[in-house]
C-alpha cells in the first residue's frame, strides 16, 4: 500500500455528504428535506419533562405550540410547534402565554359580595352558587326572565360558547344573550352572509402564497397577527405586488408597493372609487360576473358616482392612488383581499366589507388558488366563537333563530318545545343601554371585560352600576369583575380541553396540560352546575367538553357550518379540518366556492350596492381630527392577561398617542386627547407614520389611560358592531400624563411587583411596536 500524496488528495471531489439517518445526526435529514425549517423532534428537554402539542390562547391565527410540564404536572415553559399554521415561529405573546397558568394573581376561590358597598370575601362554590341562583330566581320571577342577560365571549372554546347559547336559552330562558365578537367580527359577518349565504374567510392563508397582489385593508398584520406575516413575505418573495389601506404606515404597510394613507371613516368611498376605475378601464371579468352573480347591474350603477377625484376629497389621498390600486388589483391575475378591525369598525361597517368583496367579485377574484377574499380574525376563537349559538340572533350551526325549521331542528335537539325557546336578543352594547333603563337586571358575564372592551365607558359603567345583581366567570379579577357581586374562578386553556376555529375557519384541538389549582372549576362544570340548581340539570349532563362536543356536532349537522365529520381523533390526526365537514369521511373544506357556487339557494354571489356616508361623530372646528384605536404587539384585547406578564408590560408598558409633527409636540409631551366623551393625557409619540389631521391610541388598558372612554357608543344599524375606528377629536397640552392602573387583584393578594416594574414609565415606546431592552436605563 502506497501512501496518499496530499495534493493529490486534495485534488479529488469531495464525497457527498449521505443522508443515511443512520449515518448523518438525528434529525439532520428532516431538516434537510424542509427546506430549512428546524429540524422536529428537537427539543431541549428536562428529566421528566412532558411536552403537551396545543395551541396559542390568544389570536386567530392559534399558532401551534407545545407546553413544557414538569414532574409534578404544572406547566412551566413553551416551545414552538413544527405546525401546518405556524412552522415553528410565535409572537411576544404567545412566547408568554405559559406564564398566566401559575400566575400569581390567579383568583383559586369563589369571591362574593351582597351590595357593592360591601368587600369581597372568598366563600365557598356553594355558598357563591346558591346565591347566584337565588337572585337569578328573584329577579326573573318579578320582572320576567328577559330581565336577565348573559354575555360570552370568542375567546372560550367552541364548546363553551355553544354552551353559552344553550344555557341562557334553556336554562335561564331568557333571549339576552350576546357576546364579545360583536366588538370583533360581525360587519364581516354581515357581510359574508348577504354576499355568499356563509360567513367565514373564502381561502386558505397557503393560498396567500400563490396569488400575484396581496391588498390588506384596516389590518396591522404585523402587531395584531405577527405570524401571519410569513405569509404575506412568501407571497412577495415569488413576486407578489402588496397593497396596504390603513391611516397609519404600519410595520407591513412600509413594505408596500402602496400604502393607501386614507382618512378614517372613508373605506367604502375608497373602494368604490377602485371599482369605478376598474369597470372603466374593462379589468371586470364579464363572463364571471355573467355566470355567477346577481346585482352586478345595480352596484356598476352606483360605483359611476366615485369617480377617483370625488373619492380623493373624501378619503384624503391622491387621484392617482386610486387608479393605481385598481390596475393593480385589477390587472393581476389572481388577486387576494383580506381586511381586519380597521374596516369593520365602523357605523358603516357592514358597507366597508361589502365594497371589497364587490371588488374581488368583479374581477373574479374568488374560489381559486391565490384568488380570493377573508377577514382575518382577532380573537382566539373569533371564527368559532359566533358560529353556534352565543349570538344574539343565531342558533347553533349559523341557524337563524327567527327560521321556523331551524328553531323546530334545534328544539328537537335540546328537548325542549318550541314554544320555550326565546326570540332573538339585542346585541352587546343595546344591552348595556338596556341595562341603564332596568330593562335587564341580573347579568353573568363570561370571558369578556366590557369596561375595558367597549365604548363610552361612562354609559358603560352606569350600566353595570344600575344592575341589581352581576356575576363575571374569570382567572383575573377583571376590572369589569371588581364590579361584580359574585366572581366564579375558572380555568386558564392549558387546564382544560376544546376546539377553537382559526381565521382560515380551520378547527384546532386544544389539549390539557395541567390539572386546575384546587378551588377553580372549569365554565363547562360552572353553568352545568347552575342549570342543575335552575331545574334544567337533564339539559346539561355533560361530564366535560367532549360530550359538549358531540353534542355540537349534531347540532350543526346539516348546516352551512356543518361541523358533523370533525372529531377530537381527526384533529389529533391531521392537525385541524376547516368546516364545512359533514361527514367523517370528509376531508373538511379550505377553499370555498369553487366553480363560481356559494351558498345561497340559487348558488349565486348576491353583488350589493353600497353608499359611502360620513362618520356618527361630525367634526367641528371644536373636534377637527380623527381618533382611531388599535392594538398593539405585546397586548391582547383588555389586556386582562398580558398587562400581568412582566415581560410583555416591559415591551409596552403604557398606551400612548401617536400625533403627527405637524402639531409642534415632541415625544413624551403630555398631550390631552379630547372628544365629546371626555379627555385622558397621554405621552406624544410623534411620527411621520399617521396622517396629520389623525391620532392614534392603543385600547388595551383601563381608565384613566383607557382609549375606549373616548370612543363613540354608535353602532352600525345591520351589524350593531360600535364604531370605534373613527371619532371627532382634539389635542391639547397638558401638565401631566394619566398614570396607568395597576391590574386588580383578590382580597390578600398584592400586584404581581415583576409586571409592575415600567407600567409607570411615562414615556412611550420609541416606536408603536414596543421598545428593546436596550433602550431600558
Amino acid at each position: 500500500m502506497t501512501a496518499t500524496d496530499p495534493a493529490e488528495a486534495a485534488s479529488r471531489p469531495a464525497k457527498p455528504i449521505p443522508l443515511d439517518p443512520s449515518i448523518a445526526p438525528p434529525g439532520t435529514r428532516n431538516f434537510r428535506d424542509a427546506g430549512g425549517i428546524p429540524a422536529d423532534r428537537w427539543h431541549a428537554d428536562q428529566n421528566g419533562e412532558t411536552l403537551v402539542p396545543t395551541h396559542c390562547c390568544f389570536c386567530g391565527v392559534q399558532c401551534g405550540m407545545y407546553l413544557r410540564v414538569d414532574a409534578g404536572g404544572k406547566v412551566f415553559g413553551v416551545e414552538p410547534r413544527n405546525h401546518d399554521i405556524n412552522r415553528m415561529r410565535l409572537c411576544p405573546k404567545g412566547l408568554n402565554a405559559y406564564q398566566q397558568v401559575n400566575h400569581p394573581d390567579r383568583l383559586t376561590a369563589p369571591l362574593m359580595r351582597r351590595s357593592r358597598e360591601d368587600a369581597f370575601k372568598e366563600v365557598s362554590w356553594e355558598e357563591a352558587l346558591d346565591f347566584a341562583v337565588s337572585e337569578i330566581r328573584r329577579i326573573q320571577g318579578a320582572h320576567g326572565k328577559d330581565a336577565f342577560g348573559l354575555l360570552g365571549g370568542a375567546s372560550l372554546y367552541s364548546e363553551k360558547t355553544y354552551l353559552v347559547g344553550k344555557f341562557a336559552r334553556v336554562a335561564l330562558g331568557t333571549r339576552h344573550v350576546d357576546y364579545n365578537g360583536r366588538l370583533c367580527m360581525v360587519s364581516a359577518a354581515g357581510a359574508n352572509k348577504l354576499s355568499f349565504g356563509i360567513d367565514r374567510a373564502a381561502n386558505p392563508f397557503s393560498d396567500i402564497l400563490l396569488t400575484d397582489c396581496l391588498l390588506i385593508a384596516g389590518s396591522n398584520v404585523g402587531e395584531c397577527f405577527p405570524v401571519m406575516t410569513q405569509y404575506l413575505w412568501g407571497a412577495r418573495d415569488r413576486g407578489a405586488s402588496l397593497i396596504v389601506v390603513d391611516p397609519r404606515e404600519t410595520a407591513v404597510a412600509r413594505t408596500a408597493d402602496v400604502h393607501v394613507a386614507l382618512k378614517p371613516g372613508t373605506d367604502s368611498a375608497f373602494f368604490n372609487a377602485v371599482l369605478h376605475v376598474i369597470v372603466a378601464e374593462g379589468l371586470t371579468d364579464e363572463a364571471y360576473l355573467a355566470a355567477h352573480t346577481t346585482g352586478w347591474q345595480q352596484v356598476k350603477e352606483t360605483v359611476r358616482d366615485y369617480p377617483p377625484e370625488r373619492a380623493a376629497g373624501i378619503c384624503g389621498v391622491p387621484a392617482e392612488q386610486i387608479v393605481q390600486v385598481a390596475r393593480m388589483f385589477g390587472g393581476a391575475a389572481k388577486a387576494m383581499a383580506f381586511h381586519a378591525r380597521g374596516v369593520e369598525h365602523h357605523s358603516q361597517g357592514v358597507e366597508n366589507c361589502l365594497s371589497i368583496i364587490n371588488m374581488c367579485v368583479a374581477t373574479g377574484n374568488l374560489g381559486r388558488p391565490g384568488a380570493g377574499y377573508g377577514t382575518i380574525t382577532g380573537q382566539g376563537n373569533g371564527q368559532g366563537g359566533r358560529e353556534h349559538g352565543q349570538k344574539a340572533d343565531l342558533l347553533p350551526g349559523g341557524r337563524s333563530i327567527t327560521n321556523p325549521e331551524h328553531r323546530r331542528q334545534i328544539c328537537e335537539i335540546w328537548g325542549i318545545e318550541e314554544s320555550e325557546l326565546p326570540s332573538a336578543g339585542t346585541s352587546m352594547m343595546e344591552m348595556v343601554w338596556q341595562m341603564q333603563r332596568r330593562e335587564i337586571r341580573g347579568l353573568i358575564g363570561i370571558c369578556n371585560n366590557p369596561f375595558v372592551s367597549l365604548p363610552h365607558y361612562a354609559v358603560v359603567k352606569q350600566g353595570y352600576d344600575t344592575l341589581e345583581f352581576h356575576a363575571q366567570f374569570d382567572f383575573f379579577l377583571s376590572e369589569t369583575a371588581t364590579n361584580a357581586h359574585v366572581v366564579f374562578p375558572v380555568t386558564v386553556w392549558a387546564e382544560d380541553e376544546g376546539v377553537m376555529a382559526n381565521t382560515e375557519a380551520r378547527v384546532v384541538k386544544h389539549n390539557k396540560a395541567q390539572e386546575p389549582p384546587a378551588g377553580v372549576r372549569t365554565d363547562t362544570w360552572v353553568m352545568c352546575e347552575l342549570a342543575k340548581r335552575l331545574g334544567a340539570g337533564d339539559k346539561f349532563d355533560f361530564a366535560g367538553s367532549r360530550e359538549v362536543f358531540d353534542e355540537l356536532r349534531v347540532a350543526s349537522a346539516g348546516t352551512v357550518n356543518d361541523y358533523y365529520g370533525i372529531t377530537y381523533e381527526r384533529l389529533e390526526e391531521t392537525g385541524g379540518i376547516m368546516w364545512p365537514c359533514p361527514s367523517t369521511e370528509h376531508p373538511g373544506t379550505p377553499r370555498l366556492f369553487e366553480g363560481g357556487r356559494t351558498y345561497h339557494p340559487d348558488g349565486k354571489i348576491h353583488m350589493q350596492v353600497v353608499e359611502w356616508h360620513a362618520p356618527m361623530d361630525p367634526y367641528t372646528e371644536e373636534y377637527p381630527l380623527s381618533l382611531t384605536t388599535g392594538r398593539t404587539v405585546a397586548h391582547f384585547l383588555s389586556g386582562n392577561q398580558t398587562r400581568r406578564l412582566g415581560g410583555l408590560v416591559e415591551q409596552t408598558p403604557r398606551p400612548w398617542v401617536e400625533v403627527h409633527p405637524s402639531h409642534g409636540y415632541r415625544t413624551g409631551d403630555p398631550v390631552r386627547v379630547v372628544t365629546r366623551r371626555g379627555s385622558e393625557v397621554f405621552p406624544a409619540l410623534v411620527t411621520e407614520a399617521i396622517r396629520p389631521d389623525t391620532v392614534f391610541i392603543p385600547y388595551h388598558w383601563p381608565v384613566p389611560t383607557a382609549a375606549n372612554a373616548l370612543t363613540i357608543d354608535a353602532l352600525d344599524p345591520r351589524s350593531k358592531i360600535p364604531e370605534y375606528k373613527v371619532c371627532a377629536a382634539r389635542i391639547e397640552p397638558a401638565e401631566k400624563i394619566d398614570e396607568v392602573p395597576a391590574p386588580p387583584t383578590a382580597p390578600g393578594h398584592e400586584a404581581y411587583p415583576q409586571a409592575q416594574v415600567s407600567r409607570t414609565d411615562p414615556l412611550p415606546p420609541t416606536s408603536s411596536q414596543g421598545r428593546g431592552t436596550a433602550e431600558r436605563s
